[in-house]
């Protein structure tokens, strides 16, 4: 049985990645053999509907199960409609989730487990904005840090997830964000340079 994992990277050691839709990569491991292929996701930078093309990437693929973090509700509909079983909250790497899925530990989810545009926000803005934002802020004072976690993450964890499957979602959304900011820094190097 063809089982699709969202990754950080392309093996059977990556880590989960918590976002479906935007995940960097889908592993998909043959679960009789444990052989796998790797499928960048080339929809993980898209300005909307990753989700839906996401979706739509792993069905094409032949996939039963879709073994993510979350998934939002335009990619539960498709995957749904395309009769693949899906289950979310899983945590750890590629290889113990489908190791859990076999023994059974995993159960399929009973819907979408993110709100709309959860995974949002991996796109290179250009800071076009024309700054009229007027001043109404009435002297409040913004700290330079969330005092919360990103909208979303608490909420969809508390719902789907153990303490410490909210912990290493949390941890590998952690690890997102220090690529992404890796990548920035490269791009930016290299604006400098150019």
């Amino acid at each position: 049985m063809k089982i699709c994992v969202s990754a950080v990277s392309g093996d059977l050691d990556a880590q989960i990645d918590p976002r479906f839709g935007r995940c960097q990569c889908f592993v998909i491991v043959n679960s009789e053999t444990m052989e796998f292929e790797a499928i960048p996701n080339i929809s993980a930078g898209a300005m909307g509907g990753a989700g839906i093309q996401a979706a739509q990437t792993v069905a094409n693929k032949g996939v039963k199960v879709v073994i993510t973090g979350n998934v939002g509700p335009n990619a539960y509909q498709v995957l749904s409609s395309a009769g693949i079983e899906l289950i979310t909250g899983a945590s750890g790497t590629v290889r113990e989730a489908v190791e859990r899925f076999k023994k059974g530990q995993l159960t399929a989810t009973g819907g979408p487990t993110a709100p709309m545009g959860f995974g949002m926000g991996s796109g290179m803005g250009r800071g076009r904005g024309v700054g009229r934002g007027m001043g109404r802020g009435r002297g409040q004072i913004t700290p330079p840090y969330p005092t919360q976690p990103p909208t979303g993450i608490s909420s969809v964890a508390d719902r789907s997830a153990s303490k410490e499957q909210e912990m290493q979602m949390l941890e590998n959304h952690i690890k997102n964000l220090q690529q992404q900011l890796e990548q920035v820094k490269k791009r930016m190097e290299e604006l400098e340079k150019g």
